[in-house]
């Protein structure tokens, strides 16, 4: 496998992370890592050239933990994809759905299919991965098993699918980023823009609605903001924070200007294309 032309992920092949691998960058191989942390230290140590990394979904909304991990990931963010979501209800080859006692899947898939699970009767188990629960339920060979997966991890562990599209809501659609050790910026008037950044705002009072302002008064779209706390203090927040804009349009120089009044520890993960699919889900 050529590190250079390796994409990494968390979970295991045939997860939802590694279809948006295959979708975005076909020709690449895939590598799936047991953590987020471990799919950016794949990318810092030259194991792959490339991280697709999850960030929210339509449903279940952001993904936990991701938000303190990506500004220390020591990584650059250079593109985004949108990711429609087909859950398929998973068992051994030759096992009736009527068979099913349990089903094994992320807690985010199980949510996202409470309709189906409550209309079987069956037990949800809580899994770590999709594609894990799916491997698992193969190596257990026991008929009243079944998992919630993908197609492409039905295909990965010899299983059958009983149902498609299993989900309860049909706009069920995740967002990733995808990560490189490398910055990578398009050029100014080379199309839609997304800029990703953190920063934390001096303890002055409005301080936020000021450092937001410049983005308002210069015609800059704020797509996302989202607050975390950092550094076990509930005084001590971080924004996460997306526009539609070039770090290099004056426009957006002057809203970063007026954001680096009010706040400290700026700090840009990325400017990158944006998705078609941004216009259409997002």
């Amino acid at each position: 496998m050529s590190a250079d032309n390796t994409i990494a992920f968390q979970g295991e092949a045939g997860a939802n992370s590694d279809m948006a691998c295959r979708a975005v960058f076909p020709n690449m191989q895939t590598l799936g890592c047991y953590s987020f942390e471990d799919a950016f230290a794949a990318v810092r140590s030259g194991k792959a050239r490339l991280a697709m990394i999850p960030i929210d979904n339509t449903v279940a909304g952001r993904v936990a933990d991701i938000h303190h991990l990506l500004p220390d990931s020591g990584l650059h963010i250079v593109g985004e994809h949108y990711q429609r979501i087909d859950h398929h209800l998973l068992a051994l080859p030759g096992v009736g759905i009527g068979e099913l006692t349990h089903v094994h899947s992320h807690v985010h898939a199980l949510n996202q299919c409470r309709s189906l699970i409550k209309d079987l009767g069956v037990v949800p188990v809580v899994h770590a991965d999709t594609a894990g629960a799916a491997h698992m339920i193969k190596e257990l060979d026991d008929p009243t098993q079944g998992a919630i997966a993908s197609k492409l991890a039905a295909e990965i562990y010899g299983l059958v699918s009983l149902r498609a599209n299993i989900e309860d809501a049909e706009h069920n659609t995740t967002r990733f980023l995808v990560m490189s050790a490398k910055a990578s910026m398009p050029p100014l008037g080379a199309g839609k823009v997304v800029t990703s950044f953190v920063f934390r705002v001096k303890n002055i009072p409005a301080a936020l609605y000021k450092a937001l302002g410049g983005f308002a008064t210069n015609g800059i779209n704020m797509t996302k903001l989202e607050s975390y706390i950092v550094g076990g203090s509930f005084q001590a927040a971080q924004f996460f924070a997306e526009v539609e804009g070039h770090p290099e349009d004056p426009a957006m120089k002057r809203a970063f200007e007026e954001l680096d009044f009010f706040t400290h520890e700026i700090k840009v993960m990325g400017a990158y294309p944006a998705a078609p699919a941004r216009d259409v889900i997002g």
